[in-house]
């Protein structure tokens, strides 16, 4: 062969080589070096992404947000972070408590904006997990009904001179899942007991659902993606025969009176980030607001001894504020996102089928109300679609299209600095994993076969999958 034309072969297929990361290193012992995506790493994209990996990495705004809306942020920020108190109380306190509640603050069950842990112990209060309650039928929209004595949630704290709703008690069964190695996990259970109930008995139908506060980063984002995306990821007859049938959950607007996409909450039963936080200030504060102005108490309760913070107790303009904070918190960018150990896991990730569900890019709206979040690549690695997870995470709630056995899609950007943020590691809807491996184990229904194929992988490639997740 004539040597140019060699010499010009071999730099064409080195080059090659760099760009699309197929030939092999004598440094990685032969395997395939990997290269990241574009951008990979700003994972709320250009404007919606912080270089932050500390203990305050969620609490950070974009940048890019106007001088009005970066104002309006800190003052939100403020209302979300500070104690709520009983009424009445002086004219520079926030007050309106209760009279029964869950936690006094946002930031009570939302740590530093990050997510919320089951109780350590029985009795301990204001960690995030709350009980939802819900009886088999619907009402006028679709929506569950509540339970006809305790309302939507179990309330176990009350203000000075009420008594609490009740309490309630976690027992755990624990119990082994074995690898294709033979290597075992242990995995728990939880089971609930509402006791100490002040107020009556529970109706014999309700379900009860736990629920742990998530972390707050990137609502805005997800508000922002296009209705047509998550619609075009929806396949409720399983069309391509894959298994995986996720499907929109439609919820009502108390606003609007419509009824809208549902993207918010463990069974996407909020249309929007506004509606999300009212219901919150509503159901775990007991702050009243234009959209949920009515107290949470129990049925036959006098309520004529209720101390009252306003009508309603949060202004329109003050719960706006909270909204725009809600919304505009940045996600933290990838870690190590450069690491072989990383990208490899990230390969695997997407082999055994994970990335169905977990879709790792998308593109925000360009018509969103921040501007600085219109037509962002976002990499929150959701559908925030309702999938069927099986019968061992079934809560047996419905919430409109929700059935018992289904749950959204949670988004991925920000798990691996839980830890860092809020010093646990407790996952799912009721933080019974307590690691990203855990959680994983707990996959069946649609998640059955990506479950059954992470638990097939040796051990070294099931912990490039943990690295690469914990690296989001």
């Amino acid at each position: 062969m004539n040597k140019q034309l060699f010499k010009s072969i071999y730099v064409l297929l080195f080059t090659n080589c760099i760009l699309f990361t197929s030939c092999s290193s004598d440094e990685d012992n032969g395997e395939y070096q990997l290269l990241p995506d574009e951008n990979e790493q700003y994972s709320g994209g250009r404007n919606g992404t912080s270089f932050n990996t500390s203990g305050e990495a969620f609490g950070f705004f974009s940048f890019s947000l106007t001088f009005e809306q970066q104002t309006d942020f800190g003052i939100g920020n403020s209302f979300f972070r500070q104690n709520w108190v009983t009424a009445p109380a002086s004219a520079t306190a926030r007050d309106g408590l209760g009279p029964f509640y869950n936690a006094i603050s946002c930031s009570s069950c939302h740590f530093k904006d990050g997510r919320g842990r089951p109780p350590m112990y029985n009795g301990e209060l204001g960690t995030g997990l709350l009980l939802r309650l819900n009886l088999p039928q619907t009402d006028a929209h679709g929506g569950y009904l509540p339970e006809t004595t305790y309302g939507n949630q179990l309330q176990d704290v009350a203000i000075l001179g009420h008594d609490k709703e009740g309490e309630y008690t976690i027992t755990y069964q624990y119990f082994y899942e074995t690898y294709a190695d033979g290597t075992q996990v242990e995995l728990r259970k939880p089971d609930y007991s509402i006791v100490s109930l002040n107020y009556g008995a529970l109706s014999g139908s309700v379900a009860i659902s736990p629920r742990v506060a998530n972390q707050m980063v990137g609502m805005g984002l997800l508000e922002a993606i296009p209705e047509a995306t998550l619609l075009s990821y929806q396949d409720i007859t399983d069309s391509n025969g894959d298994g995986i049938s996720g499907k929109v959950n439609y919820v009502y607007d108390v606003v609007s009176q419509t009824t809208q996409m549902g993207r918010f909450g463990w069974k996407a039963n909020q249309p929007n980030v506004k509606q999300q936080v009212a219901a919150a200030f509503s159901g775990d504060i007991g702050i009243t607001s234009s959209i949920f102005p009515n107290e949470n108490i129990p049925a036959g309760y006098d309520g004529s001894s209720i101390p009252n913070g306003g009508t309603p107790e949060i202004t329109d303009e003050t719960l706006e504020k909270v909204v725009l904070y809600s919304s505009a918190l940045s996600v933290p960018a990838r870690r190590n996102y450069q690491s072989q150990q990383v990208l490899k896991g990230k390969e695997i990730f997407n082999a055994i089928d994970c990335a169905k569900c977990h879709i790792p890019k998308m593109t925000t709206s360009n018509n969103y109300y921040i501007e600085a979040f219109r037509n962002q690549i976002i990499r929150p690695y959701t559908d925030l679609l309702l999938h069927d997870m099986g019968p061992e995470l079934a809560d047996n709630a419905p919430d409109y299209l929700a059935d018992g056995n289904e749950w959204r899609t949670p988004p991925l950007w920000g798990i691996g600095l839980i830890p860092t943020v809020n010093n646990h590691t407790y996952l799912l809807h009721d933080g019974r994993a307590r690691n990203v491996e855990e959680a994983i184990l707990w996959h069946g229904g649609e998640a059955t076969a990506a479950k059954n194929n992470f638990k097939n992988l040796s051990q070294t490639d099931r912990q490039k999958v943990l690295d690469f997740i914990n690296s989001l």
